[in-house]
């Protein structure tokens, strides 16, 4: 546990990517098994399970420090976990170890006690640690570890251990699991690349740049380009071997246990790519209408009959044994609509291209993609030459999105931030006003605005406070933020009944009165309330 934490405490104070690689490579060199697999999880994210949970940190805190004070302290560093690992009082007679367990240990330990054996040996960690290592414990125990390194860094660096592409790594990666015992026995030339034949395993997707207007129109024409509709629902990548069948998010996550109709009407070997919608009355939902479906763990059939799953597919990447990934997109659209032609009457359609002949053509389709209530985000144009590589190619994908609807709605409550951000007000709750004269929250915004301009909003705040609940701020309703957002929903969290997806801070009225701020019926129009 001692390393794990030397670790994550040179990576966090690191702010280089190559010396964050060069510090993961060495540890992972010079560390056995399975210590080092375990920490690989907890910085790639891959841990499926908490040790214990955040509740419990902050009861035992609660009990040990006036809970005024704890809340002032967590208030000011900005974070939980930072403020028990630098504030925790020691037990009055702690249990003292020979030494500290190694991190598997530590794991194997807290996953074979109950609720009552946790909480003691958590006390007992707490208790023989320094600052830094129960920082460490902290985020490992919670999955809350935040380096600035990301799941592809981490696979670049493991690439890079054994000289190969990146995309070796991809091919095996979401079919092992921690402590990863198979992977660095390969990464040492101990054993062959593990065998991920029989494995369902997700593929890396590819993803679109967004379109420079000056530029890329340019060269896109309907002889080397198709263009698409963008849908707003969520990309999924349907993989199955005949066998077995299951559904990721673009990310990789397994939610196949969200739409087990869908996985259901899988009756090919093969991956597709493509947009997950569902289709109430037989008609394109809208986000919303998918979200009442994401992240259930078992749906029940009347949710799955009111809202089925559907697959709007992209593209093609393997079928029937055979990767397709080095074909141009133009062979691989004719695969996938002969692949998918005898599942036409399934939960499976393939993206229809629109016709287009010129700039003034797909301006005009973006302009109509404006006008569905956020049905469709926009166009997709890609390269018909284009190979299917994962990442961000240049000059293959791009995404047109149309404009960001706007607001002015008016600040209600804000919260300092973390990091960099915890001495500032910067996490900001907004409304709209309701027929009745109250503002209801419809969301809440923490970026869209320069530095300069929070510590002008921050100063704002302080001058105009009202209640305080904890670590939130409520403040007089009279700043103006002009919003922008790509969608609303209903929502039962909010009062107003409404939430909009992917809020952010166009810009700051300091000239308009709160007065003069949007209806709530602005947003009822955009559901079709």
């Amino acid at each position: 546990m001692e390393r794990f934490s030397e670790l994550l405490d040179d990576l966090y104070f690191t702010n280089s990517n190559l010396a964050k690689e060069i510090i993961l490579t060495n540890y992972l060199r010079k560390t056995p098994d399975p210590d080092r697999g375990w920490a690989l999880a907890a910085i790639a994210g891959t841990l499926s399970f908490d040790l214990f949970k955040r509740n419990l940190i902050k009861t035992l805190m609660m009990e040990r420090m006036d809970p005024y004070l704890f809340d002032m302290s967590r208030d000011y560093v900005g974070e939980m976990s930072e403020t028990v690992a630098l504030a925790w009082p020691q037990s009055p007679e702690p249990v003292r170890l020979n030494r500290l367990p190694d991190l598997h240990e530590v794991i194997e330990e807290f996953k074979s006690r109950n609720k009552a054996g946790i909480r003691e040996y958590l006390i007992t960690l707490l208790d023989n640690m320094t600052p830094a290592q129960r920082w460490a414990l902290l985020k490992l125990g919670t999955r809350g570890l935040r380096i600035g390194m990301s799941a592809r860094s981490v696979k670049l660096t493991l690439a890079k251990m054994k000289g190969v592409d990146i995309d070796v790594i991809e091919s095996i990666w979401h079919g092992l699991t921690p402590p990863y015992t198979e992977l660095f026995a390969w990464l040492e030339g101990k054993a062959e690349l593990p065998d991920m034949s029989d494995v369902v395993t997700f593929s890396p997707v590819m993803l679109a740049h967004p379109i420079d207007e000056e530029k890329d129109l340019t060269v896109i024409k309907p002889e080397t380009h198709i263009a698409e509709w963008k849908w707003d629902g969520i990309r999924v990548q349907i993989s199955s071997n005949g066998k077995e069948t299951k559904i990721f998010s673009r990310k990789g996550e397994d939610i196949s246990r969200s739409f087990p109709d869908l996985v259901q009407a899988v009756d090919f070997d093969g991956v597709i790519d493509g947009e997950l919608i569902v289709k109430p009355d037989g008609e394109v939902g809208s986000f919303n209408d998918l979200q009442k479906r994401l992240n259930k763990k078992k749906p029940d059939k009347n949710l799955m009959s009111r809202l089925p799953a559907h697959v709007i597919a992209y593209d093609i990447i393997e079928w029937e044994g055979e990767t397709l990934r080095a074909l141009p997109l133009s062979q691989r659209r004719k695969k996938l609509i002969r692949a998918l032609e005898p599942h036409s009457e399934s939960r499976f359609e393939v993206s229809k291209t629109l016709d287009f002949s010129s700039t003034e053509n797909l301006r005009a389709l973006r302009e109509k993609a404006a006008r569905t209530g956020g049905l469709i985000e926009g166009l997709m144009i890609k390269s018909l030459s284009s190979t299917y590589v994962s990442g961000r190619p240049k000059h293959a994908w791009y995404k047109w999105k149309r404009d960001p609807f706007l607001l002015d709605a008016v600040l209600m409550y804000a919260r300092r931030g973390t990091g960099k951000r915890s001495s500032f007000y910067s996490d900001y709750t907004f409304g709209l006003w309701a027929k009745d004269g109250a503002i209801l929250p419809v969301g809440k915004a923490y970026f869209g605005f320069t530095d300069e301009e929070l510590k002008l909003i921050d100063n704002w705040i302080r001058s105009h406070k009202l209640a305080r609940f904890g670590p939130v701020q409520e403040v007089k309703k009279e700043l103006v933020f002009e919003v922008a957002f790509d969608s609303v929903q209903e929502s039962k969290r909010h009062k107003s009944g409404y939430a909009l997806r992917f809020p952010r801070i166009n810009r700051i009225r300091w000239d308009k009165p709160a007065a003069e701020a949007d209806q709530l019926e602005s947003l009822a129009k955009l559901v079709g309330n």
